[in-house]
């Protein structure tokens, strides 16, 4: 999506907050400054510093100007701050606290998909789960119909709030499912685990889907946890999700 020139501003000032150049407690230049340095109307900056304060990085007031935030102030649920983290690099803390609030959150959004999920609902899933399938058969793009099938599950379990982890979960499943597709036959032996999810919420059996849900999980924790000891980089989001080669 092309953003407008107020799209563009909050992202370079929130790209650079999350990266480390403006550092915790200190101010980012004055309204002058950035104007001449993004060329942008002063109007332009101050709607992207309130986009800035609205999503915890920053805070103003009179005669200390815009400070920036210490990271834990900062709206984690909020998709560019996952975006703007992913381009400064994602950390081993970042990814374990997402992994942390995966187990928490998809099993229990499961057990509800079993329960609710409506006739639409399983059908998006089961056409991730086939483009997905696919993709192991004859190549192509098995990690963003991955995270359709994911997305598709959080969905199904009709609850509003827990539909918003999705902006969050996203960072790391992408992660986890491009880390998982360089594992030799990663993909291919996880699609049995999928399918497993996918027959317990068809059949509305909220324990058989939580249990198989967490065989996922364990296994993506693992996989994430091998690539942090082994010190090997980490996927940019920023790219596009790389595709399988056909069998």
């Amino acid at each position: 999506m092309i953003k407008n020139v107020h799209g563009n501003t909050v992202d370079h000032l929130g790209e650079a907050i999350v990266a480390g150049q403006y550092p915790v407690g200190s101010s980012i230049p004055p309204e002058p400054l950035l104007c001449d340095e993004l060329g942008v109307s002063r109007t332009v900056v101050r709607e992207a510093v309130k986009s800035l304060i609205a999503k915890g990085l920053v805070t103003t007031g009179p005669k200390v100007g815009t400070r920036v935030q210490p990271s834990d102030m900062w709206n984690w649920f909020d998709p560019d701050v996952i975006i703007w983290q992913s381009k400064a690099g994602l950390t081993a803390e970042f990814l374990r606290d997402l992994q942390d609030l995966r187990r928490v959150v998809e099993p229990a959004a499961v057990r509800l998909a079993a329960q609710r999920a409506t006739a639409q609902d399983i059908a998006d899933i089961e056409a991730a789960y086939e483009g997905m399938r696919q993709a192991v058969e004859a190549g192509g793009d098995y990690v963003t119909h991955d995270l359709r099938f994911h997305q598709g599950l959080l969905k199904a379990c009709r609850n509003r709030m827990l539909v918003q982890m999705n902006k969050a979960l996203g960072a790391l499943l992408r992660t986890s499912f491009e880390i998982s597709t360089t594992r030799k036959d990663g993909p291919r032996s996880s699609l049995p685990l999928h399918r497993a999810v996918l027959d317990a919420v068809i059949a509305r059996q909220p324990e058989r889907a939580e249990r198989a849900v967490l065989v996922l999980i364990d296994g993506a924790h693992a996989d994430i946890e091998l690539v942090l000891s082994s010190r090997r980089r980490l996927p940019k989001l920023s790219q596009p999700a790389p595709h399988l080669k056909a069998a």
